[in-house]
């Protein structure tokens, strides 16, 4: 569900955060795109809200609203990245490579870890992507390899298409003759 700022935040025709947004003579704000969108299926060009036509074709930039939907959207980010103990919504820190799983520092503490080996979250993460990158590789090279020999099969059966319709062509011209 959506906060009431992410609502005032929302331009009325997509519904989405405001994106480059503009301002009309009426005060309502859109959309650049959305509004330009909005005026090409309308003769005149009228706030898609209250129907006032607008005297700008070219509407200002609101930069004080383009400013703080920038803001907005980073901390959304920000906070969507930050994952959270499922148990203590406390924030994910370190991983356990005994359960393989990332863990809070209350998890650490807990009776089902206990003896377990922990390593920073970040630290763990480069090691899994490094070990991921090394799978990769070799993976990468075979998959060039089945291309290569692709690019052969296809041409070889394109040749032997090509064949097949030279031989029915003689043999249709060898029976006709005959």
């Amino acid at each position: 569900m959506a906060s009431r700022l992410e609502e005032d935040l929302c331009c009325p025709v997509c519904h989405e955060v405001f994106r480059d947004p503009v301002l009309l003579s009426c005060s309502h704000s859109f959309c650049k795109d959305c509004l330009k969108s909005w005026w090409t299926e309308k003769p005149t060009h009228e706030c898609p809200v209250c129907k006032r036509r607008s005297s700008k074709s070219e509407p200002p930039v609101s930069l004080a609203l383009k400013t703080l939907c920038e803001a907005f959207l980073q901390e959304r980010d920000q906070r969507a990245s930050e994952a959270l103990c499922s148990l203590h919504s406390e924030k994910l820190r370190l991983f356990c490579l005994d359960h393989q799983q990332p863990v809070c520092l209350v998890c650490r503490d807990s009776e089902k870890h206990t003896n377990h080996r922990f390593r920073p979250i970040d630290e763990a993460a480069r090691q899994h992507k490094k070990e991921l990158q090394e799978t990769l590789e070799p993976l990468k090279e075979k998959l060039k390899v089945f291309k290569e020999v692709k690019v052969k099969f296809d041409q070889t059966a394109e040749h032997m298409k090509v064949q097949a319709r030279h031989t029915v062509f003689h043999t249709d011209m060898s029976l006709r003759s005959w």
